[in-house]
């Protein structure tokens, strides 16, 4: 199973926005800019469902995402591609920490859910002789 690695979580806490991908059941794709995403554990993240539509009706009839993270600061530019199952949240601690994290920073905003990720393969998407290589190939 798919596991972050701290250079990964590194990543992560330097991008400025997230690519979130997601698809029909019948496989016509979305990707959509998103702010909150935030790890919970070595193989999950959490995303915050403030203005999601079409991103929340695909993940209901198609579950699967694709969650692009890069730093763009590094030479050479470093990123990673996180794929895996959601699940929608409504209630529990996952939901609180999105309610409270949007507030933080938005106060004007409110989630409506949480998106809970569970990693099931990460990808490379640095620039090199790895990009587009499972990380467990590498390995």
């Amino acid at each position: 199973m798919a596991k972050l690695t701290q250079d990964m979580k590194d990543v992560m806490e330097k991008t400025r926005g997230y690519a979130v991908a997601t698809c029909t059941k019948d496989g016509i794709p979305n990707v959509v800019p998103i702010h909150h995403v935030k790890i919970v554990s070595d193989d999950e993240l959490v995303m915050a469902d403030i203005f999601m539509k079409k991103t929340l009706e695909n993940i209901k009839e198609n579950p699967v995402v694709a969650i692009s993270a890069w730093d763009w600061d590094v030479t050479p530019r470093k990123g990673y591609q996180f794929k895996g199952t959601p699940r929608i949240e409504t209630s529990g601690s996952n939901y609180d920490m999105a309610v409270e994290w949007v507030k933080a920073e938005k106060p004007d905003l409110t989630a409506k859910s949480a998106i809970v990720v569970k990693i099931t393969d990460i990808f490379v998407t640095s620039p090199g002789p790895n990009a587009g290589k499972n990380v467990e190939e590498i390995e």
